[in-house]
């Protein structure tokens, strides 16, 4: 659960750096990335410049927040890479890109994206199942765009290859506002995650 304090409170954020996409998803992010900063919550995301990484980071420093973009050398080495941070770290594979995020995350909120970002999402639920991960987890369901995976969620309980005790893992936001609101008052996750992990 979110504690002011001495450490800024880290949100990784996963989401597209796709520059095509609606505006109603650019806006999510950039009101994300404001609200996140005005509640003194430090910003970890993949550190594009370009989509709704752009408009994340954009939104968090207009507010004076910190940022923090970590980035693949490759995706770098593209010129992919967000210049205009806090602090961007380089890391040698997309392997270590995802733990790094995940181990800086005091909590994450998943935005809108394509493979990249429900492949982040679905590996940190993962993470959680197994007790490796226990926060926050949100998903922000810009105009209904997670309805699908959740409907897959549900029906893999209902299919029983999850618990329904699962389905606490992760909570759903329909507004920034409420995302943040989420990322503060959820508990951590169970401490005996592991011994239900399996079913």
């Amino acid at each position: 659960m979110f504690m002011p304090g001495a450490e800024p409170f880290s949100v990784c954020v996963y989401c597209a750096s796709s520059s095509k996409v609606d505006d109603c998803f650019k806006s999510a992010a950039r009101e994300l990335g404001r609200l996140l900063a005005r509640a003194g919550m430090r910003v970890v995301f993949g550190a594009g410049k370009c989509g709704l990484m752009g408009e994340l980071a954009c939104g968090a420093s207009e507010c004076g927040g910190e940022t923090v973009g970590v980035i693949p050398q490759f995706m770098y080495d593209e010129g992919w890479g967000n210049d205009a941070l806090t602090r961007l770290e380089i890391t040698s594979s997309m392997h270590e890109r995802k733990e790094r995020m995940l181990s800086l995350a005091d909590a994450v909120v998943a935005l809108p994206g394509g493979c990249g970002t429900l492949e982040e999402l679905l590996e940190a639920i993962t993470w959680k199942q197994l007790g490796l991960f226990d926060k926050p987890i949100v998903i922000l369901n810009v105009a209904g765009y997670y309805d699908d995976i959740l409907r897959m969620l549900s029906r893999a309980v209902e299919e029983r290859f999850m618990r329904d005790e699962h389905c606490g893992m992760w909570r759903v936001a329909a507004s920034p506002e409420q995302a943040v609101s989420l990322v503060k008052s959820i508990p951590a996750w169970r401490s005996d995650a592991r011994k239900i992990a399996a079913i």
